[in-house]
């Protein structure tokens, strides 16, 4: 009795007694195990830039008929590829504005610089793990008998697990502020500016300067990224660094400190606030980052200085691991919701629901429409960006994408044995889909397996 081929295995083995089934493959194991590719076809030519002569031309028939090309997309849930080359770019970026590299004078390891967490407020008691000693505690401990105003215990006793599914949970929904969630999300971004602002303005106060006279001076920098909590609110972490009016490229004013920095920041996030829109229906508010805040110094060596501090690959790690999440960290789901219909068919917990569905709501109310909160609902009403840093604290992406290209040019140059010729490559490429075939999926499976198995 003999077994039939699954589709994909069949189709792969018909491919590869296809001529050009080398070029096929080449195709595909090129993009590292991109799950989405993009689909690409026309031609390229390369030309001498002395003599503008052409040297060589090929088309999209040279790679199987068409040229496929990574999706990019930064999200590891999305395609585990080329989220890890993105997380990769972002380590480096963020690892050279604290000891250098890529562009950034080694002299910026002795600017001060702290690494600080600033959290969400509390929009309701939630269902957490917590430790005294080192052992499980009781979630929320509540007096007998005691009740919220809806009739739910106002606390939990339970000694929860790390797996447990209520975490992050409200303990009474119906009490739970998810109007106040969604509204502090969409002004998330908004609050992080505020916060940039007010720093410079404590930090000058700190040392006696006015605004005008701390920018001919000094400059804050940072590079910051947003993590989605269990409760479906994000954390901003982010490096804070203080240099000389130059950025990187100057040394910081002797007056300059990790404790400046560390003094400052809580102070800071404590007062910056922003009033949020009302509509008939809910009030405006007043927005704001958490009470709990944590600011430690980043060291070269652990342990040099200062407490609990945190060391530059440790700092650039964190922020590029989350670089590449997003809400599905919290539950959501990856794509935008077009329509009231989709919220029942959602696969995700009640509470994630409830924030999709507040977003959505909001988000049809006049008052709001300014918001876009129907467009970012599927991210629970955060629309900002999941990493962003300031202009001088150190390379950029395009940057680093930029030299990469440049090192592949100079390969492909000298597999065609045009090394130390100045050329060029001119080409004229039109989308034609994107996606894989059946056995060219199998085949990026493989090569997706092969990676992460090298990878560990």
């Amino acid at each position: 009795m003999t077994t039939a081929l699954p589709q994909s295995v069949a189709a792969l083995i018909a491919r590869s007694l296809e001529p050009e089934f080398a070029a096929w493959r080449r195709n595909i194991v090129r993009l590292g195990g991109c799950t989405n590719p993009i689909h690409l076809v026309g031609a390229a030519t390369v030309y001498d830039t002395a003599s503008g002569a052409a040297l060589l031309s090929y088309g999209s028939d040279a790679y199987g008929g068409r040229l496929l090309a990574a999706c990019g997309n930064r999200r590891a849930a999305v395609c585990p590829a080329c989220s890890a080359l993105y997380r990769a770019d972002t380590y480096q970026l963020v690892r050279a504005g604290l000891v250098g590299g890529k562009s950034v004078p080694e002299a910026v390891s002795g600017h001060p610089r702290v690494f600080a967490t600033l959290t969400a407020p509390g929009f309701g008691p939630v269902h957490t793990r917590r430790e005294r000693d080192g052992q499980p505690a009781a979630c929320r401990p509540r007096r007998a008998g005691e009740l919220c105003p809806h009739g739910t215990p106002a606390g939990c006793r339970e000694r929860h697990s790390a797996d447990d599914l209520r975490l992050g949970e409200p303990l009474c929904p119906r009490c739970y502020d998810y109007a106040g969630a969604v509204l502090w999300h969409a002004f998330a971004g908004r609050l992080w500016h505020r916060f940039g602002l007010e720093l410079r303005r404590e930090v000058a106060r700190r040392v006696g300067l006015s605004r005008t006279d701390f920018a001919e001076v000094a400059r804050l920098s940072y590079a910051k990224v947003a993590e989605y909590q269990r409760r479906g609110l994000v954390h901003f972490h982010a490096v804070i660094r203080l240099d000389g009016p130059d950025g990187p490229d100057s040394g910081p004013p002797d007056w300059a400190t990790v404790g400046l920095l560390v003094d400052s920041v809580p102070g800071v996030v404590g007062r910056v606030q922003l009033i949020g829109p009302g509509a008939g229906v809910i009030g405006p508010r007043a927005l704001r980052f958490g009470a709990q805040v944590d600011v430690r110094p980043v060291v070269s060596y652990l342990g040099e200085s200062g407490e609990r501090p945190a060391s530059p690959g440790a700092v650039a790690g964190y922020i590029a691991k989350y670089a590449t999440k997003g809400a599905e960290s919290a539950g959501a789901v990856d794509g935008r919701i077009h329509s009231a219909r989709d919220l029942v068919l959602l696969p995700v917990r009640a509470h994630v629901l409830r924030m999709i569905a507040t977003s959505w709501w909001l988000g049809g109310l006049p008052e709001f429409e300014a918001l876009g909160l129907r467009r970012w609902a599927h991210m629970l009403g955060y629309g900002g960006h999941f990493s962003t840093k300031s202009r001088r604290y150190s390379t950029t992406l395009t940057a680093l994408r930029q030299a990469r290209t440049d090192h592949r040019a100079e390969q492909q140059q000298a597999s065609l044995g045009l090394v130390g010729v100045p050329a060029v490559t001119v080409g004229r490429w039109r989308y034609a889909g994107r996606g894989y075939s059946p056995d060219a999926a199998l085949l990026a499976a493989s090569v997706r397996e092969g990676g992460a198995s090298h990878g560990a």
